[in-house]
């Protein structure tokens, strides 16, 4: 069984997907721009501000359905330029306490304006 997850703390979603999708014990969030969820809209010009953003949407939607940051198992990381991972890196990492998920890295044509994205599996007992 599926059940979509949609909560008011994090962007609507821009096209034909859920914010999220809860499958079995299995948590699937959508890949996550730095959208302010009460502007709907990008707001942030650094790739630090933007990454910051990115994961208190993330935490928004793991929140609402039932799950936490600790809770995340992989995430797909896409930049606009592999010259920024180190500036990511470093902002990603303060949203873990030590145990860090799988991940995997690649830089792509982003939205106009977007720096980062990010999508996440997370999985719950």
């Amino acid at each position: 069984m599926k059940t979509p997850v949609l909560t008011e703390k994090a962007p609507k979603p821009l096209g034909s997907y859920s914010q999220a999708v809860k499958g079995g014990k299995f948590l699937f969030v959508s890949g996550q721009l730095a959208i302010d969820p009460k502007e709907g809209k990008i707001v942030a010009n650094t790739l630090t501000l933007q990454t910051k953003q990115v994961m208190e949407n993330i935490k928004a939607i793991l929140e609402a359905a039932g799950y936490g940051l600790k809770d995340i198992v992989h995430s797909n990381v896409y930049l606009s330029s592999m010259a920024s991972f180190d500036e990511f890196n470093t902002e990603y990492a303060k949203f873990f306490d030590s145990e860090f998920p799988a991940r995997a890295t690649v830089a792509v044509e982003l939205k106009v304006d977007a720096l980062v994205e990010v999508s996440v599996v997370a999985y719950k007992d």
